[in-house]
């Protein structure tokens, strides 16, 4: 369909999906009719509150890589990527190996597309695997034998949910996943985590983007206040610079870290199980 071609079985290409919406976001070509023109409302809605929607999915991505390079670098080399997405440019797997070869990579997504071209990118990488999970049953995901066979879950490692926590709308089921994957971190296992970030935003703009997301496969869109997504942090050590906007976290280049987030947008942070 279009440049991205036929539907795998089983997807309705009338349907947005999440993951080939932030494809679009990056400048991808892996997605549908549908989801460009969800996207672009959603980019709309951006601009109204002055807001680049591309330049925050390139920011996301980019807190996305320099965790996994902090991490790698520090002696992390297995990674659970939940809620992975489409391939595209630093996968999780090309950053953590170039920094520490040898690295274990599982990508895990719902998305039958996702999935498709993921398996087919790392067909000939044997340090990475790909599996259909879902985020709302992580012990699914953590006692799988592929997984575990692949994973040794009594050395330390990272779990990642970058901007994927937030299309779970029901808060205590959120809360609920994250405690159920903090439970299963050992000693110097890591949690990676970026979350759309409520804070000032008019209410009119809320409700026009969950308009938007409710018609995806995803269901819907909860942006959520500073102290519940540092609750789901409990337990664990916040590496510095502590919860930040995406852009701010560890930068390449310098950015001053805002003492209020304001309206930032996706906020994000790294933190260690002691």
């Amino acid at each position: 369909m279009d440049d991205f071609g036929q539907a795998p079985a089983g997807i309705d290409p009338t349907v947005p999906s999440v993951a080939r919406m932030y494809d679009y976001y990056l400048g991808g070509k892996d997605n549908f009719p549908a989801d460009r023109e969800a996207a672009e409302k959603m980019l709309a809605i951006g601009r109204q509150m002055g807001n680049d929607g591309r330049e925050i999915a390139r920011e996301n991505r980019g807190f996305l890589g320099r965790a996994v390079r902090h991490l790698a670098e520090s002696g992390v080399t297995q990674f659970v990527d939940i809620g992975a997405g489409l391939p595209t440019q630093e996968n999780v797997h090309q950053v953590a190996q170039r920094h520490a070869p040898g690295s274990r990579v599982v990508y895990v997504d719902n998305d039958p597309v996702v999935l498709v071209h993921a398996r087919a990118l790392l067909a000939d990488n044997p340090d990475t695997m790909v599996m259909s999970g879902d985020l709302r049953d992580p012990g699914a995901i953590f006692d799988d034998p592929a997984v575990r066979a692949h994973i040794d879950f009594t050395r330390p490692f990272a779990v990642l949910l970058v901007s994927v926590l937030h299309f779970v709308t029901e808060d205590e089921t959120a809360a609920r996943i994250v405690a159920e994957i903090r439970e299963r971190l050992v000693p110097g296992g890591h949690l990676v985590l970026s979350h759309i970030y409520k804070g000032d935003i008019q209410e009119d703009v809320v409700e026009a983007s969950k308009q938007v997301y409710s018609a995806t496969s995803s269901g819907g869109l909860a942006g959520r206040s500073l102290a519940r997504i540092t609750s789901y942090f409990d337990g664990l050590e916040i590496l510095e610079p502590g919860l930040v906007p995406v852009q701010a976290w560890r930068p390449d280049v310098p950015w001053e870290v805002p003492t209020d987030p304001g309206d930032s947008g996706i906020l994000g942070a790294v933190a260690r199980k002691p």
